[in-house]
């Protein structure tokens, strides 16, 4: 397990810019070492904004010896705009050549698993495959909430505790929608390269605890760890509350 590093940006656009250049170091490197790589990407303004960055300057990643997860999905009808997927898809996947089979969305509601849980089973067998091939994700993406929750995984609930799952179902989210699918925190502990991008004054004290090493019960960011390297990436903003 990672000690985690701390990086403060000037603002929301410097922000972005760092984690899309970290995005492309941490997947060309891969294809260059391993001749492949993998990405678990994040939804949200910021983890959005970077995938657009990334298509607009990708640097010498090959798309098409790309592996792309989500860190957690709404299950939610296939064209409802708030699916993480079809965020996604519009701001990058759409855009450069990237291999369909190689491109790993969580079921939709009204797919071929309309049961969340048997959605999540689907999408950790698709998890596990990869991961018995390669041993480890590359790279996992994360935002954070303002009470510290990352991917769905929020403060008290059997999801953050769950040891031993690498994704499972959501069915009473504090946010909604309430029904989701999420990597779990072992699943991120199988992962070379952790960066959390986090920015907003609302965000500073979750931060705070979470680099302190709160646990991950009362702060499930405080539980996000690679493997070989754990990186906060903030706006000035939400690192008020740091020493």
């Amino acid at each position: 397990m990672s000690e985690p590093a701390v990086e403060v940006l000037a603002g929301q656009e410097e922000l972005v810019a760092a984690a899309a250049t970290r995005f492309v170091d941490v997947v060309t490197a891969a294809q260059a070492q391993r001749g492949s790589a993998s990405v678990v990407v994040t939804g949200g303004g910021t983890g959005i904004a970077l995938l657009e960055r990334v298509r607009r300057n990708p640097g010498a990643i090959d798309f098409s010896r790309l592996d792309v997860f989500w860190g957690d999905e709404r299950f939610v009808p296939a064209a409802d705009g708030e699916r993480n997927e079809l965020q996604a898809r519009q701001a990058l996947l759409d855009h450069v050549p990237v291999d369909p089979a190689r491109v790993h969305p969580a079921a939709a509601s009204d797919g071929e698993y309309p049961d969340p849980v048997e959605a999540a089973a689907e999408y950790g067998a698709a998890v596990h495959a990869h991961l018995a091939e390669h041993g480890s994700f590359d790279l996992h993406l994360l935002g954070m909430g303002g009470e510290g929750h990352i991917n769905s995984l929020f403060p008290h609930t059997d999801a953050v505790a769950e040891q031993h799952e690498l994704v499972v179902a959501v069915t009473d989210s504090p946010k909604p929608p309430a029904v989701r699918i999420t990597l779990t925190l072992p699943a991120i502990a199988r992962t070379r390269h952790v960066v959390l991008v986090v920015g907003g004054a609302g965000k500073a004290e979750a931060v705070a605890a979470a680099v302190a090493g709160a646990s991950p019960a009362d702060v499930p960011a405080a539980g996000a760890h690679g493997s070989e390297s754990t990186t906060w990436l903030l706006d000035q903003a939400a690192a008020t509350h740091l020493p």
